[in-house]
């Protein structure tokens, strides 16, 4: 084919990586796509922050190709010529300027992955994909790595760290350990200082009302005037200088910690930037890895529980995406099937941790990991939620949320609907956690302390229903030997009490 015929390159909303090779130098025959597009903005009910971010984010880095010499073809939501949908854009767009070639960049989402192959068979010019260059391991490394073996976090995270010799000494792990998760568990001291989180000052009132006049479906709240998010690599830049100067020593102790008079705490809040590809995680280790060598204020705890996040769960949660998709999106191993509260969309709970863990998501668009796993999937697990309903909530509010990263999370760590493939044991727990890593407990309607007085926490009758429930399912599990021994231990009075108690959350849970 002759160099010169002209080529046209789709870009995705997450794909917005300025070092890619594709962006290194203008050619004139090549011309670059971006769609602001209802088939994205509709297969789930989406956080207005998260879509006003994304097409923010893209209209950034549109500038920014435009300004380095590139052709761009940019369809913003409300254009005439915007069918809505990626096939037709495309399709249309072959035929009125005349691309001899299409080219994209490999899809995160297996849903998008499948329609663009499945476009390519039926267009009349030649095709080809390209790596994204951002991840550090590629979407087949795990399951070559595993074969039919169970998959095992840990010893992943340790290959990658081999690998990039991170945080080695002389082959062996710095420090003499692999994992400090031990030394990363407190919570937040009173007087304690917490650094104000790094938030920007955006005005996004254009695209708000592009979105209402729209009338695209959006739950959640935002300030058109001051949107805190980054946009493009620069600010994005500075998230993580932020980060390390001003919260990384703080970061491994209290990255559990949850705090009502404080939303984002010591964590990084990158996952936006990462997941859209305006940083790359080995920029962020390394940069991470620069200062831990010249800042003494900066533990090993902190460092590696840091970058256990980024080298680990999140390289090892994209490898379990693609090595068990699409079977891994229906999967409901405990057999769950209640319809989720009405009070996830609202916040309007009388129980405080989720009140608070779920008024922050819809304020903010965002919640950390633990507020995420412990109270949100928690709650949802012991109440016996379908799958589906909490995996389109989890992609829904989130500003980082893209199926790859969401779904393993949610249906796999949170859910145990995959059956043990990502945790070795369910992450439930009883008010007792919950109590000792916030501060949530103490101005609550319920008692944290009672089990199954009509005060009780929701969380204790329903910790050890959930037990009860699946015990036949989990006693082989050696992990929850401890949980099953002290269930054991109870009477049949107490263990009755508690059974009705939580049939009683079970069938008023939109009004607890």
């Amino acid at each position: 084919m002759d160099s010169s015929s002209p080529i046209l390159r789709l870009v995705l909303g997450d794909q917005l990586n300025r070092n890619h090779r594709w962006f290194t130098a203008a050619d004139p025959a090549v011309t670059y796509l971006l769609m602001e597009m209802r088939q994205e903005t509709d297969y789930v009910v989406h956080h207005i922050q998260k879509v006003v971010g994304f097409f923010a984010a893209m209209r950034r880095f549109s500038a920014w190709l435009r300004d380095n010499g590139h052709q761009v073809i940019y369809l913003e939501l409300d254009d005439p010529a915007n069918t809505q949908d990626l096939d037709s854009n495309i399709n249309g767009l072959i035929e009125i300027h005349g691309f001899a070639r299409f080219e994209f960049l490999l899809p995160d989402e297996y849903r998008l992955d499948q329609q663009l192959k499945d476009l390519c068979t039926r267009l009349p010019i030649d095709s080809q994909w390209f790596d994204t260059e951002h991840f550090l391991t590629g979407r087949d490394d795990l399951g070559q790595f595993f074969g039919q073996k169970h998959y095992l976090m840990e010893t992943f995270y340790r290959h990658v760290r081999r690998q990039h010799n991170w945080l080695m000494e002389d082959g062996k792990p710095a420090g003499g350990r692999w994992n400090y998760d031990r030394e990363n568990r407190k919570a937040l001291p009173k007087n304690k200082r917490v650094t104000r989180p790094k938030v920007f000052d955006h005005d996004v009132t254009e695209l708000v009302d592009l979105l209402q006049s729209s009338k695209v479906e959006t739950i959640g709240s935002i300030d058109p005037q001051h949107f805190i998010w980054p946009l493009d690599r620069d600010e994005s830049l500075q998230m993580l200088d932020h980060f390390i100067t001003d919260c990384l020593a703080d970061f491994g102790a209290y990255q559990d910690a949850m705090h009502s008079d404080h939303w984002s705490l010591f964590h990084s809040r990158l996952s936006f930037s990462l997941n859209s590809k305006m940083i790359s995680p080995q920029e962020v280790v390394e940069k991470t890895l620069e200062a831990y060598d010249r800042d003494a204020r900066l533990g090993l705890p902190a460092v590696e529980g840091f970058i256990r996040q980024i080298i680990g769960w999140r390289e090892f949660m994209r490898g379990v995406y693609w090595a068990q998709m699409p079977d891994y999106a229906s999967m409901n191993e405990l057999d769950h099937h209640r319809p989720l509260p009405g009070f996830y969309w609202t916040g309007d709970t009388q129980m405080r941790c989720l009140h608070q863990a779920i008024s922050q998501s819809l304020q903010t668009a965002y919640a950390h990991h633990i507020q995420r796993l412990m109270v949100t999937g928690n709650f949802a697990l012991l109440a016996g939620i379908a799958p589906d309903e909490v995996d389109r909530w989890y992609l829904g509010i989130y500003i980082d949320a893209i199926e790859w990263v969401e779904i393993t999370n949610t249906r796999g760590m949170s859910q145990f609907a995959d059956g043990g493939i990502i945790a070795t044991k369910p992450y439930v727990s009883s008010a007792n956690y919950i109590n000792k890593m916030s501060n949530y407990c103490r101005s609550c309607r319920y008692d944290h302390t009672q089990k199954s007085s009509r005060d009780s926490c929701p969380f204790n009758s329903l910790y050890w229903n959930f037990l009860l429930s699946h015990k036949e399912y989990f006693t082989a599990n050696h992990r929850m030997r401890m949980m099953y021994s002290r269930l054991e231990a109870m009477s049949a009075a107490e263990k009755s009490k508690l059974v009705s108690r939580a049939n009683v959350c079970l069938d008023t849970l939109d009004t607890l």
